[in-house]
């Protein structure tokens, strides 16, 4: 037999957790067939690998690439990181069910404007995705506030009756037509004045229909203990599987906060379906928020609408400039975007090492001077974070990229490398791996990713793209498992 690809004498990290062990892989058509020592096997296309490891595809659970996969499908900045799968529709901000005609609420507008909302349906925008052909394959959550921007005339305000009523009637709808769950961002000034009784009826539809909720909580400051108690009790009423999205201890007066957020996440993980998501990173990134506006950090600006000259400088210089507070300052500026350095390393460290939590970018590629995080990522915990400062195993750090991430979203025979499953695969060189973007230069592909193969197709090779766009829209078909993570669970 001849196979379409080979990739021979490498060390393969299949996802599990488990030690490396030296096999070749071979692929035919879009799906792994054969792990093991094939010296004499054969194939249209070999990869000799000289022991570099061999990973399932990484799968970034918390994007918002949701116009990105459409409008620039080649996704860069996930193929050079070896990532093979998104999560778009986090923070309760999605591109679809949405139609828009006025200007963009925040934080919706960090997907883009007013015309890259063209998707009434789930349909719809699943559609444009296969129509785009990304590099990349593509899962997506519906947005609780992108919910809110349909049926409600202002966000100040609970939802009335007949409002939750419209949005679980688009909710469904979405979850019929394969929309992975529920997103929420119940911090934003859009979305903060929604009450447990507006997110209940909504969660709720999606534990009937086997999906997932995850939610940007409402207070990650000091609230933080009490917020991941709003959204245990919301996922356990609704009997729905949740991820906290980027779980962190924000705000100098909430740093080492983090042994108590994992305990709490643990205590609840003993009862009900409950992990979180991570960033390697000690800065957040988002619209710029008057409410995490002090000057007990350091805050940049990424961008601004009425005065695009202040990106990439320091909201206290531009105060001292115009000589006015900080929180004058930064209403002049809006609508604009920030990095907030507002989190403790040794916080973020623990949280990153936790076996709850998985890995996620949470880059935002639409800001013109974005975060390091929206190319390096995935690079940055497996270099810096294992291979350097021996935080994580290598073997785990792969898990909490893979296949932990395939089970907790139902991504059936992705994130594991098996003869079976498809073929979303990354080829790394440990020895000169690294994450290059940062902070002055953020847009910058990483060091030592070598191959990326998605749905069995090469996607990323020795530095460039090809021409081979073989991602696909992932639809979820059947129910996630409630309590015990699986991915035995399908979406197609």
């Amino acid at each position: 037999m001849v196979y379409d690809l080979l990739i021979r004498n490498t060390n393969v990290l299949d996802g599990s957790g488990a030690p490396p062990f030296l096999a070749d892989v071979a692929i035919q058509g879009e799906r792994i067939c054969a792990i093991g020592r094939m010296p004499y096997a054969t194939a249209t296309t070999t990869i000799e690998a000289d022991e570099r490891y061999l990973a399932p595809g990484f799968i970034d659970v918390h994007t918002h690439d949701d116009t990105n996969v459409i409008r620039t499908p080649e996704m860069l900045p996930k193929l050079t990181q070896g990532v093979t799968t998104v999560v778009v529709g986090n923070c309760g901000i999605s591109a679809s069910p949405v139609t828009l005609t006025a200007d963009v609420p925040d934080p919706m507008n960090l997907l883009g404007s007013a015309e890259d909302f063209r998707y009434p349906s789930f349909a719809d925008y699943a559609s444009a995705v296969d129509i785009a052909r990304p590099s990349i394959n593509v899962a997506a959550l519906v947005g609780h506030t992108s919910l809110r921007s349909q049926v409600m005339d202002s966000f100040d305000r609970p939802a009335s009756n007949d409002e939750i009523a419209a949005m679980e009637v688009l909710l469904r709808q979405a979850l019929d037509e394969g929309a992975l769950g529920l997103s929420s961002g119940l911090a934003y000034r859009n979305a903060i004045h929604a009450p447990t009784s507006e997110m209940a009826p909504l969660v709720a539809a999606v534990g009937y229909s086997g999906g997932v909720y995850t939610t940007h909580l409402r207070d990650e400051f000091a609230g933080l203990l009490d917020a991941m108690d709003e959204a245990f009790a919301t996922a356990r009423a609704g009997q729905v599987p949740l991820v906290i999205s980027h779980l962190k201890c924000a705000g100098a007066g909430n740093w080492g906060g983090a042994g108590k957020a994992l305990s709490k996440l643990e205590m609840a993980a003993q009862h009900q379906h409950a992990h979180c998501d991570c960033y390697p990173y000690t800065a957040g990134s988002s619209t710029l928020d008057l409410g995490q506006v002090t000057d007990e950090i350091e805050i940049t600006i990424t961008w601004s609408k009425p005065h695009p000259e202040q990106a990439r400088r320091p909201l206290k210089e531009i105060a001292a400039e115009w000589e006015v507070s900080l929180l004058e300052a930064a209403r002049r500026l809006q609508p604009a975007g920030a990095v907030y350095h507002n989190m403790s390393e040794a916080d973020m460290q623990q949280v990153l090492a936790h076996p709850l939590s998985m890995v996620g970018s949470d880059g935002l590629p639409n800001d013109p001077h974005p975060h390091p995080r929206l190319w390096g990522a995935f690079p940055r915990v497996l270099a810096h974070y294992s291979r350097d400062l021996n935080l994580i195993p290598l073997a785990e750090a792969v898990r909490k990229m893979t296949s932990l991430s395939a089970a907790n979203f139902g991504l059936t025979d992705r994130g594991i490398v098996q003869v079976g499953a498809y073929a979303d695969l990354t080829l790394f060189d440990l020895a000169v791996l690294e994450d290059t973007a940062n902070y002055e230069t953020p847009i910058a592909a990483a060091k030592g990713i070598e191959l990326v193969v998605v749905n069995g197709q090469l996607a990323y090779y020795q530095g460039s793209i090809t021409d081979q766009r073989s991602g696909r829209m992932l639809r979820r078909t059947e129910r996630i498992s409630q309590v015990i993570p699986s991915n035995q669970e399908s979406i197609s």
